[in-house]
């Protein structure tokens, strides 16, 4: 029996057929496409691999789905999601795909953090946090065991503390936000125009460009501070760093905790573990699959 967690991006659909003890079957993805119409072709591409995965695995025992935006009381739908992808709001996957059973919606970045607990670089940890660094920044939180959403679901949102109390607001209107220090929606901005992605900064900055490095590290200090901010909050055990930009290897990790070393608070002698993600780009539908399940 495996459970199949779907997660929904703007330009393409995540999948992975799992078992309970997190052997995969099968994941893949495929792409899709925002816009006003984007639902109607969301929900017949899931019921295409939902159908595709029974023929030669069966039924699944569960379903989940991860999306972005904020999960509905009832965990059913998303409940808020304004913007980009905006018709993923109130798409109730329960009755989309027709199913016996209710099908639970996570928060996307949610649905990482608990892929990442499940099976990932922070399995059998119920005191962890996560970061997802790419256009945007998301994360979430377990404490204790439990995923930290709030009173709203607005918990984890971990891009929209404050680095910079005399910075600009950022989109929800938080000033000098971690998002828009290390976030590459607003790279371009911050290197004068030099750099629209980290991939070409990063590139420049291996090849000795002293400007580069300075953009790059000026990002990695707010970032550092981001993080022991987290840590003084929540008290993780490990702290994970996912995303896009996750995949500069040595050039993230090894200032990162050069940086932490320096401003982290460890009383007792405690430390925390700071690792990159294990689960990649399928770490919600890992997620969401086992919460659907009831494993986690």
């Amino acid at each position: 029996m495996y459970a199949l967690g779907i997660d929904i991006g703007g330009t393409r659909i995540k999948y992975v057929a799992v078992t309970h003890e997190a052997e995969t079957l099968q994941c893949g993805s495929v792409p899709t496409r925002d816009g006003a119409e984007a639902a109607e072709t969301w929900k017949l591409q899931v019921s295409e691999i939902r159908n595709t995965l029974e023929l030669t695995f069966g039924q699944a025992r569960a379903i989940g789905v991860a999306s972005p935006g904020l999960a509905a009381p009832d965990g059913l739908s998303i409940a808020w999601m304004q913007g980009r992808m905006q018709c993923v709001q109130g798409l109730n996957w329960s009755e989309a795909l027709g199913g016996e059973s209710p099908i639970p919606v996570l928060n996307d970045a949610h649905a990482a953090l608990l892929g990442e607990a499940w099976c990932g670089a922070a399995a059998g940890c119920p005191n962890t946090a996560m970061l997802t660094l790419g256009t945007g920044v998301g994360g979430g939180c377990l404490v204790d065991g439990k995923l930290l959403r709030g009173a709203i679901g607005r918990a984890g949102h971990l891009g929209h503390i404050t680095v910079d109390y005399s910075g600009p607001p950022d989109i929800v209107n938080t000033p000098g936000s971690l998002e828009d220090a290390i976030g590459e929606c607003t790279l371009l901005a911050r290197s004068d125009g030099r750099f629209a992605n980290t991939s070409t900064l990063m590139a420049a900055h291996r090849a000795g460009d002293a400007e580069a490095t300075q953009v790059w590290m000026r990002s990695l200090r707010a970032l550092a501070a981001g993080v022991v901010s987290i840590i003084n909050v929540t008290d993780p055990e490990v702290f994970i760093i996912g995303g896009g930009i996750a995949q500069s290897g040595p050039d993230l990790f090894d200032p990162l905790q050069e940086l932490v070393n320096e401003y982290e608070w460890r009383p007792l002698g405690g430390k925390v573990k700071i690792v990159e993600a294990a689960l990649g780009e399928y770490a919600g539908a890992y997620g969401v699959a086992a919460r659907s399940a009831g494993w986690i």
